[in-house]
């Protein structure tokens, strides 16, 4: 159990800074893969006033991080919901000045992942881009386990049609 997400939940306003201060860059970086970076930073701060409101709610059933990824998801997806789909371009990559077969590679995947419905992208995002398990995607979608590894399974088989369409896949 994360002892300081403990004190933060029973009131402790330094266990709250610190927990945002050890998960705001994560959090920005997650919501920087789902929004371009203006609305990034607002949907960010947005999960953490969120957080600071629901703290007590929170259940420890799952690590800080998940559930805050969790908060932050349904941020960025009211924040989608406002404006045209489409999805960020930076942050992705940190390409070289003069592109090569990983930078247009990196490209065609992101033009790729623009075309997966939201609940596809986010479970890749969650899983691939962010690092967690299955266990903590569930939690932090509010899905059973089961629709995760089909939402998995479904957009990379989704990927791989639109990269062959592009000649980039095998």
């Amino acid at each position: 159990m994360d002892h300081v997400a403990e004190r933060a939940a029973r009131g402790d306003r330094e266990a709250l800074a610190k927990v945002v201060t050890e998960h705001y860059s994560g959090v920005f970086r997650f919501c920087s893969r789902l929004l371009d970076a203006q609305r990034a930073e607002d949907a960010a701060q947005e999960t953490f006033l969120r957080a600071g409101k629901l703290i007590q709610s929170f259940r420890h059933e799952s690590a800080i991080r998940t559930w805050l990824f969790g908060i932050a998801l349904n941020v960025c997806r009211n924040e989608r919901r406002k404006m045209k789909p489409t999805l960020p371009l930076q942050d992705w990559d940190h390409a070289p000045s003069t592109p090569d077969k990983s930078v247009i590679a990196a490209h065609l995947l992101r033009e790729a992942m623009a075309q997966l419905d939201a609940d596809h992208r986010d479970v890749v995002v969650l899983h691939e881009m962010e690092g967690l398990t299955y266990d903590e995607c569930a939690q932090a979608l509010g899905i059973p386990i089961g629709t995760v590894k089909s939402r998995l399974h479904y957009a990379f088989v989704r990927l791989r049609e639109l990269l062959r369409d592009r000649g980039t896949a095998r």
